[in-house]
């Protein structure tokens, strides 16, 4: 009986220490497209398949929007045509009203969306325009994850510091593991970057995103929390030249 007791002991041991090594491995994009001024949704699409990946954020979306800077996209539903070409779930969050349409962030998902909201960042006298983060529920495999894309604003670090809090004040409450991609306007060792994201993990190589002609400025970010559901297997940043921004793309590892 002492044998049976503890055969099922170590048994019962083993298919717990499974239940807690579950894992689902991503590849994860963020991406600032410039609105469209310098390539088509359908030469993003291409990139975006060409790495297979499971998720997209995306900043810099139009909307029906004409731009005389961009007049190729007028008209044209930047995240519709990104989902058709991709063949993925998309979603959208406005920012602003802008040029007939409307620009903001978005996001692509090869996994289904069961929930998204857009939240209005902090916006001061001391900022440029509204800012915005999309937070999307994605249903993955296993279980799911939080899922988030945002941009911050370009003028001044105050202004972001305040954006970044509210993030956080928002998001590390949530029990599921969360990525947060987007461009954050912000460098490296910059307080909303060092202090404000501590609790954060870096899941990207930390190389230059901009300008993509010349990099020289780290601005994009990949980010998970909390750091013990995430480990980055490999990150590149591709020399593609469709935005004034270089894609970070990431393969990580969200443990369960």
């Amino acid at each position: 009986m002492k044998q049976f007791l503890s055969i099922l002991f170590f048994t019962c041991n083993i298919i717990s220490l499974q239940a807690q090594q579950k894992s689902d491995t991503l590849t994860v994009i963020s991406y600032n497209l410039r609105f469209g001024e310098k390539a088509s949704m359908r030469e993003f699409s291409e990139f975006i398949k060409e790495q297979d990946a499971d998720l997209v954020a995306l900043q810099e979306v139009d909307i029906k929007t004409f731009r005389e800077r961009a007049p190729h996209q007028n008209g044209k539903d930047f995240m519709g045509e990104l989902a058709y070409y991709t063949g993925m779930f998309a979603a959208f969050g406005k920012t602003i009203d802008h040029a007939g349409g409307y620009y903001g962030i978005g996001l692509l998902s090869k996994y289904p969306i069961n929930s998204v909201e857009r939240i209005l960042l902090p916006f001061t006298e001391n900022g440029k325009e509204q800012r915005a983060f999309l937070v999307a529920n994605i249903d993955l495999p296993q279980q799911s994850i939080i899922f988030v894309s945002t941009h911050l604003d370009y003028t001044n670090t105050e202004e972001r510091q305040l954006q970044v809090q509210a993030i956080n004040k928002k998001l590390t409450d949530n029990k599921k593991p969360i990525l947060l991609c987007g461009d954050f306007n912000a460098r490296p060792k910059s307080t909303e970057i060092q202090v404000d994201m501590n609790k954060w993990i870096l899941l990207d190589n930390g190389k230059p995103t901009a300008s993509s002609d010349e990099p020289k400025y780290k601005i994009d970010y990949i980010f998970g929390y909390p750091k013990i559901s995430w480990e980055l297997l490999h990150s590149d940043t591709p020399p593609k030249l469709l935005s004034d921004h270089l894609p970070i793309v990431s393969k990580v590892i969200v443990h369960w």
